[in-house]
């Protein structure tokens, strides 16, 4: 059963922001699986800021794509042959060879996922490590105590808008979360469940998180890197801790900018900064789908996707998810004929 795939690859790294000619889509031949092997047709894909990073030929956490070879990240699929027992034909997986329409994998390389428990999509996001990103933020690198004062960046996105709800579980008094433009501030609000919101669109980030946060924040969600860091910095209270995720505000930068200007008040305020990866955290993964699913049962976790369609449209969700197109996961749902 040989098919015909397409798949993204990296020709250029990219300077700047990057540009439909810095890839190219191919078209390839998959074989059939052999033993221990199986062929996957990929039904939904992920797109994600650690990926802008990966465009670059510099040393990190995670090998650089690899220039005119398939792009890879997480992917679900459905299994359409297989040399496995273990794995039939029908099975739902996930996987890390996305950017591809089928995927030909050794059998160790997917995971079987419970769409009973939640459908397959949902195991890229809120049931994935998007999901886990949250809640080891708040539990391990930066723990959330009852009371406290949360401010989330990105709070939007797909971790952010996560996050904000587990600080709510956790105990926390008062969540605020930064977004773009009053839409989304306003969907802070009324769906995700934060008790104020921040539209860094409209500029001056310090003022806006003095005036949601009078008396200071206790932990800070880093999404975004930049003028949010510095703010969150100014506002901390005394052993304040604060998860350093991300940097989103920076992936597309040909200089990387001075650090927070007020990163000497992290002394005097005793303040812990944590950067973290959540491979680091992959041992809470059982903890944390057992809540989530129990959450999303009483419907008391309210998930967001933004979809895009079609192999062809991937490069055109990654550049919208990294303009801050996005509310929730961003996601590309494959149309197989």
């Amino acid at each position: 059963m040989t098919v015909t795939s397409r798949e993204w690859r990296l020709i250029a790294r990219p300077v700047g922001e990057p540009k439909t000619t810095d890839f190219e889509l191919a078209t390839v031949t998959v074989a059939d699986p052999g033993p221990g092997q199986v062929l996957v047709r990929n039904d939904w894909l992920s797109v994600d800021p650690y990926m802008r990073g990966r465009m670059n030929d510099v040393e990190s956490y995670i090998p650089p794509f690899v220039l005119r070879e398939a792009m890879t990240g997480s992917a679900v699929g459905t299994v359409i042959a297989s040399g496995d027992a273990r794995i039939p034909v029908g099975a739902n997986v996930s996987h890390f060879a996305g950017w591809r329409e089928y995927a030909l994998l050794d059998a160790g390389a997917v995971q079987l996922v419970d769409t009973a428990l939640a459908p397959a999509q949902a195991y890229l996001g809120v049931l994935g490590t998007t999901g886990l990103t949250a809640y080891a933020g708040l539990t391990e690198v930066a723990p959330v105590r009852a009371g406290d004062v949360v401010f989330i960046s990105g709070a939007a996105g797909a971790v952010g808008s996560v996050a904000g709800q587990i600080a709510k579980q956790l105990g926390a008094s008062r969540v605020i979360g930064s977004a773009g433009g009053p839409e989304k501030t306003a969907r802070l609000l009324g769906e995700f469940g934060f008790d104020a919101a921040i539209d860094y669109r409209q500029g001056d980030i310090h003022a806006q998180l003095a005036a949601a946060a009078p008396d200071g924040i206790d932990v800070y969600f880093d999404n975004v890197g930049g003028d949010h860091l510095d703010a969150a910095i100014v506002a901390m209270n005394r052993f304040g801790r604060i998860a350093l995720c991300g940097a989103i505000s920076v992936y597309n930068d040909i200089e990387l900018p001075a650090g927070p200007r007020h990163l000497p008040l992290a002394i005097g305020k005793r303040i812990t900064l944590r950067g973290m990866n959540v491979s680091d955290h992959l041992h809470q993964a059982p903890e944390w789908i057992g809540k989530a699913a129990g959450m999303l049962a009483e419907g008391t976790l309210r998930t967001e996707e933004t979809v895009e369609h079609g192999i062809e449209r991937a490069l055109d969700a990654f550049g919208a998810m990294m303009n801050g197109a996005n509310t929730g996961k961003m996601l590309v749902r494959l149309l197989h004929v």
